[in-house]
């Protein structure tokens, strides 16, 4: 039987069971049909992150951001290039965090930009302060197991 993995959709939710040799070829989720890892970084809520952070087996690393914060908008344009380099490999996400502080708190968030990188239904690894992307890829390519 061929691996798969678990993929929870950054739009609608829903859990998805993807096998190994499809997760280069654009999955899709089998409820709302959108990209399950496009190589774009998603912004999600705390609901999508609860359930992403502890179901999927593909790295999942989430910028925890504000709107306020100078550096958090120097290092958007690099989060989305390490979004880019790294394909479908690991996905990328964003979590406003002047929009869901419980989400600060309860990720013990002390300082934005944080990066944390989940996998396999748990944080493997963090990062506080803006870096660029090809800091962000290696950071990723380091502390998880990079998928394809």
């Amino acid at each position: 039987m061929a691996a798969s993995h678990k993929l929870t959709c950054l739009d609608c939710g829903a859990v998805n069971r993807v096998p190994e040799d499809k997760l280069g070829s654009g999955p899709k989720c089998g409820t709302c049909g959108n990209k399950l890892n496009d190589g774009k970084v998603r912004e999600v809520d705390a609901v999508i992150l609860a359930k992403a952070s502890k179901n999927d087996t593909m790295p999942l690393l989430v910028d925890f951001w504000a709107p306020w914060c100078g550096p958090c908008r120097m290092m958007a344009p690099e989060f989305a290039k390490a979004a880019t380099a790294l394909g479908s490999g690991a996905r990328l996400a964003k979590i406003n965090t002047e929009d869901h502080p419980k989400v600060s708190m309860k990720n013990n968030i002390r300082g934005i930009p944080t990066m944390i990188l989940y996998q396999n239904g748990r944080e493997a690894a963090r990062q506080s302060g803006a870096v660029p992307a090809s800091a962000i890829e290696q950071f990723v390519r380091t502390r998880a197991n990079v998928i394809v």
